[in-house]
């Protein structure tokens, strides 16, 4: 086991990779009683074509197995419900699919050693039948149903939608519902053995605790999991440089308009190989033209131009998309304004260092609360495959020289424009 210390957050951090490849992270803290675990496998909706373990010719699943997998995790061979297990100590249960992860948490204050065992033991036996696969079709649908009706849902989907010509984040992360019907408890297995093996997952626990009792119990988990899988062949998707479509309007059942504006941004084009310095210049570029203390918040508020507004970064293997979401009543208006803002840009080193004094204290903030801290973590592992301990230092290299070389290559052109309106019912007597 090996100390790293986070530097600058007065943190240490135990690390070690078992004989099979799984990865653990410890962060043990001397002044908390409450704890925070995840066990997270590198498998997420955009994995549908790989070699699955064993065999040696790719194979396509179905779209939203990755979701579908997740639900199943929770219905075990013995009967015990694992959200009923973790509640009976007062423990808190969760699962999430993403598009390149699936997280399994547990959280609370009592029992730390007996949950940990437990979320590990669940999560290393799969139970799937024809009959518990058939009934959480049904489950599934009707989720699927009810997002559909959530205009947010509907204007992030067919944003990617409209971005991405290939890359399978362009699908829902559920899938839809004819793609349900095709699962099979074969399938299923399939993708488990394939992906939810030590050397692709990984567990990260933070809370009070001693970090080699800890790692102990961890061990004797795996005790009859020893060996490393090979490496998993995962086909490579080619996206296009150009979005797939630049304009789409929908009329849908919301009362204010929404709209999404997605710039697509060829990574190589950047010139920076190192995918956390690119994202970090990336997210510093965002955070000046758009984020809560900018001109372009102060201007669109002052002409009450919108009552909601957000961005994300989404990232592929060779592309970095810039998402915008808004609420307006005056689509075209606030989309001029975000296009003038990009085209004007406008941000002196004053507003970088500004910028950059608020992300290291929100860095020293966030170090103690553990689920945030928890959270970054894998973040960063699924992403950079690794435990970044030296994010304040990076953050304090960012410079304004380097940021205006980045921009001068961004084509903002290329991008994809996304309207929801809202529905209108004409009859003979009036518009609704």
């Amino acid at each position: 086991m090996k100390k790293v210390e986070l530097k600058g957050l007065d943190k240490t951090c135990y690390v070690d990779t078992l004989k099979n490849g799984l990865d653990i992270v410890l962060i043990p803290y001397e002044d908390k009683n409450n704890y925070y675990m995840s066990y997270v496998t590198r498998y997420g909706s955009e994995i549908n074509t790989f070699v699955p373990s064993g065999e040696k010719k790719y194979k396509t699943v179905s779209n939203g197995i990755a979701h579908f997998l997740e639900h199943k995790m929770f219905e075990q061979e013995d009967g015990v419900d694992p959200f009923k297990y973790f509640s009976e100590s007062g423990t808190g249960a969760n699962a999430f699919t993403t598009f390149n992860s699936t997280q399994y948490i547990c959280y609370g204050t009592k029992e730390l050693e007996k949950n940990l065992k437990y979320l590990i033991k669940y999560v290393n036996e799969p139970y799937f039948t024809n009959e518990n696969v058939e009934k959480e079709k049904g489950i599934i649908k009707e989720e699927i149903k009810m997002y559909k009706d959530i205009p947010e849902w509907i204007l992030e989907n067919k944003l990617r939608e409209s971005v991405y010509n290939n890359n399978p984040r362009r699908i829902d992360i559920a899938g839809d519902l004819e793609d349900i019907d095709g699962i099979t408890k074969e399938e299923l297995y399939l993708c488990y053995n394939t992906f939810y093996n030590p050397s692709n997952m990984f567990l990260v626990v933070a809370g009070k605790f001693e970090p080699n009792n800890i790692m102990k119990i961890i061990k004797e988990q795996f005790k009859d999991k020893k060996e490393k899988y090979e490496k998993i062949k995962i086909k490579d998707v080619k996206e296009t440089k150009t979005v797939h479509e630049e304009e789409v309007e929908l009329s849908i059942n919301l009362k204010i308009p929404k709209i999404g504006l997605g710039y697509k941004i060829n990574k190589k084009s950047l010139g920076i190989k190192d995918d956390l310095e690119l994202d970090m210049y990336l997210h510093m570029l965002s955070t000046l033209l758009f984020g809560i203390s900018s001109m372009f918040r102060e201007r669109v508020r002052e002409k009450h131009l919108m009552t909601s507004f957000y961005y994300e970064w989404d990232n592929i293997i060779d592309y970095r998309t810039l998402l915008l979401y808004a609420e307006t009543e005056n689509p075209e208006l606030l989309i001029d304004e975000i296009k003038t803002e990009i085209k004007n840009m406008k941000y002196t080193k004053d507003d970088l260092e500004r910028i950059k004094k608020v992300w290291i204290a929100n860095e020293v903030k966030m170090i103690d609360f553990i689920e945030s801290t928890v959270s970054n973590i894998i973040d960063d592992k699924i992403k950079y495959n690794k435990l970044v301990d030296n994010k304040i230092s990076l953050i304090r290299k960012i410079n304004k020289q380097k940021l205006d070389e980045i921009v001068s290559k961004i084509d903002f052109s290329n991008y994809s424009k996304v309207i929801l309106l809202p529905n209108k019912i004409i009859t003979n007597e009036q518009t609704i």
